[in-house]
């Protein structure tokens, strides 16, 4: 989970710039952590405590009220009257990291996937775009290759991921939709060859870039086996204790192959 949060907190500083650098400093005095990391620690909440998806991002979203959430899905948090309203952006996609490392199967990962989008992403590009991630961290999790993982994402969930990050970069533009920019953030993860790389491509596409990032960090983490030291380092200094302990319990009870 940690690599979700560190690539939020690195593309938080480019987030609307449209720059499309690879060579840039990964933190500065901008770099912190955004709805991204709130939501995904709401996942990981509801799959280690007695509560529901929903329960658990109202819960997180209204302890930390100005993370940068969408106009809709800020009315959801306050209105606990409000259901799902067919969203397809990558809201969805950006917090479903944790269930990868909790589902025993490839189903289950999928099955859970569309369950965490539902309360808000129940469109079904919202709705693929969360088991796209989940999938791919379960599968990076068990130690499947970048090949597997290629493969398996592109037949279950309809990705086209035959692209590389070089295809994408020149023409690609800013978009919140999952269709748009979850296939692009996988892929930025497969054309890495560490996990660094994979946050500095998310990046270098100039789009949604802490959701992106956030999406390529949680995959990457999942398949190189964790964070680099200095990055962690920095990343934890950046998040509030009560991320800390939640991540800590979370990695206790899933983080081991």
């Amino acid at each position: 989970m940690l690599g979700a949060f560190a690539g939020d907190v690195i593309g938080s500083a480019w987030e609307g710039s449209g720059a499309k650098r690879y060579d840039f400093a990964l933190f500065s005095g901008y770099s912190r952590f955004t709805d991204d990391s709130v939501m995904t620690a709401a996942v990981a909440h509801a799959l280690i405590e007695p509560c529901g998806y929903a329960q658990a991002m109202r819960a997180w979203g209204r302890r930390y009220p100005f993370a940068g959430y969408g106009q809709r899905f800020e009315q959801w948090l306050l209105d606990p009257g409000m259901g799902p309203y067919q969203s397809l952006g990558n809201g969805g996609a950006m917090r479903a990291s944790p269930i990868g490392y909790a589902a025993r199967s490839v189903e289950e990962a999928l099955a859970e996937g569309a369950r965490s989008a539902a309360p808000t992403h129940d469109h079904p590009e919202g709705v693929r775009g969360a088991q796209a991630v989940a999938l791919a961290v379960h599968l990076a999790h068990a130690g499947a290759s970048k090949v597997d993982i290629r493969r398996e994402v592109t037949a279950r969930v309809g990705y086209d991921l035959s692209r590389t990050v070089q295809d994408i970069r020149p023409g690609y533009a800013f978009g919140v939709e999952a269709q748009r920019s979850v296939p692009e953030a996988i892929i930025c993860f497969l054309d890495a060859p560490d996990f660094e790389a994979a946050i500095r491509n998310a990046v270098s596409l100039g789009g949604d870039t802490d959701t992106m990032a956030c999406i390529a960090g949680a995959i990457a983490e999942a398949h190189w086996g964790g964070v680099p030291e200095a990055i962690a380092r920095e990343v934890r200094a950046r998040l509030p204790e009560e991320f800390i302990g939640l991540l800590d319990r979370f990695c206790e009870r899933y983080g081991k192959r």
